[in-house]
C-alpha cells in the first residue's frame, strides 16, 4: 500500500519509544522505505540497531558521525520524506520544533522537511496541560504541524490522565490518511451507509440479516484516504468504523432513513452499501412474547425505502450508488432496480457465487450504469471498494457533475483543478 513512499520516523527520549519499534515494522510490511531518527536521549530507551534490523535502514543519531555523509544527508532525505512523524515528541523536542532551533539530526531534518509534519506528544498530565507546552503546539499547528492528541490512562509515572503515546495503530492511520492514497476527493462530501439494520418484535428478539458491514466500511476508508469528508451511517456491525470519518450508528430502517435522509442534501456522493430490512414487525410486544404450542404469525408491513427516496430527491449535482444483492436473475433485477429508483450506478452482486457472500473478505462484483456494466473479478473487499469508487469518479468527472462541489465548498478535488483538460481530453468540453 506504500510502495514507493519515504516516510522519517523522528524518536524523542520517551519511555514510549518501544511502541515505534511495532509501527517501523508495520510500515515496513505496506512496503513502505522507512527512516529512523533518534535523539541521543531516546537511546536510552531503545537501542537504534533495533530500527535498522526492522527497517534495513541506518538509523541516524549523530548529526557529524563521520561514517556518513550527515552534512548533507539531512537535506536529501528532508527531500524524498512524504511524510514525517514525530513520535513520542517530548516537551523538549516540541518547544524545539515550535521555535525553528535546530541542533541535533532530527530537528535540522525535520526543518527541512516540505512535507507534512505529523507531532504526537507524549508526557506527564501536567507537562502536557502546562500552558507552556500548551501554546507550543498550537504555534507547530500555525506552521501545519498536525498534532495528535494524546491518549488518556496510566502513565510511567503511574499518574492517571492526559499524556500517553496512542496505540501504534492509531499512529499508522494519521500516516495512511496523508499518504495511502491520491487526494482525487479532497473536499468531497461523501455518505455511505453500512451493516444490517434490526427491526424489533419484542424487547428480546428482531428480525435482520447477514450483512457484517464489510463491503460499506472499505468503502467509507477509501473515500476518506482519498481526502474526502465521509458520513458512514451504520447499521449493526461487530467492526471497528474507518478513523477519520463522522459515524452515525442505527439501529432500525427508520432510524437509518431518518439519518441518511437528514444528511443527503449536502452529500456530493451517496453509497448505499447497507443490508436495510424490507419489511418490519407491525407492531412491537412490550413484554417478551412467551412460547405457545400452537404456530407464531407475525405480521409485517413495509419499510421506507431510503433508496428510492433519495432517487427521487437527488439534486441534478448529486450521483448516487446503490448495490443490490441476488440470488438470481441479477443483471436483470439489478438493472430494473437502477432504473426504478433513478440511480447512477449499482453495484451487483450474486449470493450464492463463491466469494461473493455475507462475512467473507472478497466480493465479485458487477458495476452496472446505465450505459454499461463492468464485471470484476474476485479480489478483496479493499480491492473492489477502490474499484467502484474509482469507477463513481471516472463518471462524475465525465458528467461534470461535481462542479458545484468545487466552488460551493472552495476546495481542490480533480473536477476544480483539471475539469477543462480532463473534459477537453474525453471530447467533451
Amino acid at each position: 500500500m506504500l510502495k514507493g513512499k519515504t516516510v522519517i520516523l523522528g524518536v524523542t527520549g520517551s519511555i514510549a519509544a518501544y511502541k515505534i519499534a511495532n509501527l517501523a515494522s508495520m510500515l515496513t510490511k505496506l512496503h513502505c522505505d522507512v527512516h529512523v531518527l533518534m535523539t541521543q536521549n531516546a537511546t536510552n530507551f531503545i537501542h537504534p540497531i533495533t530500527f535498522e534490523t526492522l527497517t534495513n535502514n541506518k538509523c541516524i543519531v549523530d548529526t557529524f558521525d563521520r561514517n556518513f555523509q550527515y552534512n548533507v544527508e539531512h537535506v536529501s532525505l528532508a527531500k524524498r520524506a512524504d511524510v514525517v512523524l514525530i513520535a513520542p515528541a517530548t516537551a523538549n523536542v516540541i518547544a524545539k520544533l515550535a521555535y525553528g532551533l535546530a541542533d541535533d539530526m532530527l530537528t535540522t531534518t525535520t526543518l527541512a522537511c516540505t512535507c507534512k509534519k505529523i507531532v504526537a506528544p507524549a508526557m506527564n498530565t501536567n507537562m502536557y496541560r502546562n500552558a507552556i507546552t500548551q501554546d507550543n503546539l498550537k504555534r507547530l499547528t500555525q506552521f501545519d504541524f498536525e498534532v495528535i492528541a494524546p491518549a488518556t490512562g496510566m502513565l510511567a509515572c503511574k499518574d492517571i490522565g492526559e499524556g500517553k503515546l496512542p496505540d501504534e495503530q492509531t499512529l499508522l492511520n494519521y500516516i495512511l490518511k496523508e499518504i495511502a492514497m491520491e487526494k482525487d476527493m479532497k473536499g468531497v462530501n461523501v455518505l455511505v451507509t453500512a451493516g444490517a439494520t434490526q427491526e424489533a418484535i419484542d424487547p428480546v428478539r428482531y428480525i435482520t440479516n447477514h450483512s457484517t458491514g464489510k463491503m460499506g466500511y472499505a468503502l467509507a476508508r477509501d473515500c476518506m484516504l482519498r481526502g474526502a469528508n465521509v458520513t458512514l451511517v451504520s447499521g449493526q456491525s461487530a467492526l471497528t468504523p474507518p478513523p477519520f470519518t463522522t459515524v452515525i450508528s442505527v439501529t432500525s430502517a427508520k432510524e437509518m432513513f431518518d439519518a441518511v435522509t437528514e444528511h443527503a442534501e449536502s452529500q456530493d456522493i451517496i453509497i448505499k452499501a447497507a443490508a436495510v430490512a424490507d419489511y418490519r414487525p407491525a407492531s412491537i410486544a412490550a413484554e417478551k412474547m412467551k412460547k405457545k404450542e400452537d404456530a407464531l404469525t407475525i405480521e409485517l408491513e413495509r419499510t421506507d425505502d431510503i433508496l428510492k427516496y433519495l432517487g427521487e430527491h437527488k439534486h441534478p449535482q448529486q450521483f448516487l450508488c446503490g448495490f443490490s444483492m441476488e440470488t438470481e436473475h441479477m443483471l436483470e433485477n439489478s438493472r430494473k432496480k437502477l432504473e426504478k429508483k433513478h440511480l447512477d450506478m449499482i453495484v451487483a452482486n450474486n449470493l450464492k457465487q463463491a466469494g461473493a457472500g455475507f462475512g467473507t473478505d472478497t466480493n465479485v462484483v458487477t458495476m452496472i450504469t446505465p450505459q454499461e456494466e463492468i464485471a470484476l473479478e474476485l479480489m478483496s473487499k479493499e480491492e473492489a471498494a477502490h474499484a467502484i469508487v474509482s469507477q463513481i469518479l471516472k463518471i462524475a468527472v465525465a458528467a461534470n457533475l461535481f462542479l458545484r462541489a468545487a466552488y460551493t465548498h472552495t476546495i481542490h478535488f480533480l473536477v476544480a483543478e483539471k475539469a477543462e483538460e480532463v473534459l477537453r481530453n474525453m471530447g467533451l468540453f
